[in-house]
C-alpha cells in the first residue's frame, strides 16, 4: 500500500514538473504568458446608465430629447448608440418593441437595418478587391448573374457602378413587383426591358433589385453564399453575434421589434429580405454600433484603412438627401460603394439610412473625428432621421438648428389619471 501511494505521488510530481516545464518553455518561445491565453477577457459594461456617459457630448440632455421623441404617438420603440472619439459612450432604448404586448425595447432587441445593409455589400466588395478576388472595374458580365440591363449594358457596367447605383434604370425599378411577391432573380432578368433614367453609367439612380445582383457576384468571388461570406469575413470577426440575414434572423431573436404604423402592428413581409445585399440585415443596436466603429477604422484586422477608403470614396453625385431643413444643411452629396457621403458644417460625413414597412434605421458618422450615431426604430415616421445631427452638433459645440425640437407638432394627449379611491 505504501509503495502504491509513493508511486502515485511520484507520478503526480512528474506531471506537475512537466506542466510547469512546458509552460515556461511556451512562454519563453511565444513571448506570451500562458494564463493570458486561457483566461477569458472580462466583458466591458455597456454605457447604458447616466453615470457611464462621459465626453464632449451632452448625453443627459440628449437622452431627455430622445425620450420625448420616442413618446410621440407616431413612434413605437427607439434604440440609439453613440460612438465618441472611437469609443462607445452611450447606449439607450425607449418605448416598446410591440404596442400590443407592451414589451419594452432593450439593448438586445433586434431591428431591421433595411438599406443600411447596402454598406455591408460595399465593404465586402472593397475587402475582396483588396484581396485580389474581385476587380471592381471589370464588366459584370464576367460573372454569372441574373441581371440584364437595357442594351445588354451589363457587359459595360462594372461592380463599382452597380454598387453606386449607376445602372441607368429609373429609380427603384420593379420594387413594387418585389413587394407583390415576385422573385427577385426573375425580376433582375426582366430589367433589360425596364425604362431608363439615363444612359447606363452616367447618373445615380437608386436601386434595390438591380443592386442585389451584388449578392450573386460577391458570393462567387468569395467562393460561398453571400450571407456566409459576410458572416465569416465581417460579422463574426467583429463580434456581431446578433447580426443575421433573412426573416428568421429577426423573429428568431429572443427580443425583436414588431413593425408599426401608428398604433397598428404590421404584418411582416419577406420581400426585401429576398434582396440580402440591398436590405437583408437585422441586429440589435449594440452590433450596429460595432459595425459603425469598424467603419471608423477601429478594427484594422477586419476592415483595413485601404478597404474603408475604397468603400467610402465618393463616386457619383446624387440628389439631395432627406428633405426640408435637413436637405438644405447637407451639401455635396455623393454615393460610393453602398455608402453615402455629404458635407455638414464644413465636415465630410459618411453613412446611410434605411426604410422598409414599419422600420427605419440610420448611421451617420464623422470619420475624421471617429464620432457618430446609429439609431433604429420600429415605425415609419421620418422625424428621427434628424437625430444624428443633434448629436454631432453637441459634439462640435455648434447648433444652428434645433433638430429635435417638437414644438411644431400637436401636443401629446396624456390620458387622465385613474381616480384614487379612499380606503
Amino acid at each position: 500500500m505504501k509503495k502504491s501511494l509513493a508511486l502515485f505521488f511520484g507520478l503526480a510530481a512528474l506531471l506537475l514538473v512537466g506542466w510547469y516545464g512546458y509552460r515556461a518553455l511556451f512562454e519563453q518561445k511565444s513571448g506570451f504568458p500562458l494564463a493570458t491565453l486561457v483566461e477569458p477577457k472580462a466583458a466591458k459594461r455597456l454605457p447604458t446608465r447616466p453615470d457611464d456617459w462621459h465626453g464632449k457630448i451632452d448625453y443627459r440632455g440628449l437622452d431627455q430629447d430622445f425620450a420625448a421623441l420616442a413618446a410621440r404617438p407616431e413612434m413605437a420603440g427607439l434604440a440609439v448608440a453613440i460612438v465618441e472619439d472611437g469609443d462607445l459612450r452611450f447606449v439607450s432604448t425607449y418605448g416598446v418593441a410591440d404596442k400590443d404586448s407592451g414589451e419594452p425595447v432593450t439593448p438586445q432587441t433586434v431591428f431591421r437595418w433595411a438599406s443600411v445593409s447596402k454598406g455591408v455589400a460595399g465593404s465586402l466588395a472593397a475587402k475582396l478587391s483588396e484581396e485580389g478576388k474581385l476587380n471592381l472595374d471589370a464588366p459584370l458580365s464576367i460573372w454569372h448573374s441574373s441581371l440584364r440591363l437595357p442594351g445588354d449594358a451589363q457587359s459595360q457596367i462594372s461592380m463599382a457602378q452597380l454598387l453606386s447605383h449607376r445602372t441607368g434604370l429609373t429609380k427603384n425599378a420593379y420594387d413594387t413587383k418585389l413587394e407583390d411577391g415576385e422573385d427577385p432573380g426573375l425580376l433582375r432578368s426582366q430589367l433589360g426591358a425596364a425604362p431608363l433614367q439615363c444612359l447606363p453609367g452616367t447618373c445615380h439612380s437608386y436601386q434595390n433589385i438591380a443592386f442585389d445582383a451584388a449578392s450573386e457576384i460577391l458570393g462567387q468571388a468569395a467562393g460561398t453564399l453571400y450571407s456566409d461570406a459576410v458572416q465569416k469575413r465581417l460579422f463574426k470577426p467583429l463580434g456581431m453575434t446578433s447580426a443575421q440575414f433573412g426573416m428568421a434572423g429577426l423573429i428568431g431573436a429572443k427580443s425583436w421589434a414588431r413593425p408599426h404604423r401608428g398604433d397598428q402592428v404590421r404584418t411582416l413581409s419577406e420581400s426585401y429580405w429576398r434582396v440580402p445585399a440591398a436590405a437583408g440585415v437585422s441586429s440589435n443596436i449594440i452590433d450596429l454600433a460595432r459595425w459603425m466603429r469598424a467603419q471608423m477604422g477601429e478594427n484594422e484586422d477586419v476592415l483595413s484603412s485601404q478597404t474603408l477608403a475604397l468603400a467610402h470614396a465618393p463616386l457619383v453625385s446624387t440628389r439631395r438627401v432627406y428633405s426640408g431643413d435637413l436637405a438644405r444643411a447637407l451639401g455635396n452629396p455623393y454615393y460610393g460603394l453602398g455608402w453615402r457621403t455629404f458635407n455638414y458644417e464644413g465636415r465630410q460625413l459618411v453613412g446611410h439610412s434605411g426604410a422598409v414597412d414599419g422600420f427605419r434605421s440610420t448611421m451617420i458618422f464623422d470619420p475624421a473625428r471617429r464620432t457618430g450615431v446609429v439609431a433604429m426604430w420600429n415605425d415609419g415616421w421620418g422625424r428621427p432621421f434628424r437625430l444624428p445631427f443633434a448629436v454631432l452638433d453637441s459634439y462640435y459645440g455648434e447648433s444652428e438648428y434645433d433638430w429635435l425640437d417638437l414644438s411644431d407638432l400637436p401636443a401629446v394627449k396624456v390620458p387622465p389619471a385613474e381616480p384614487v379611491m379612499p380606503n
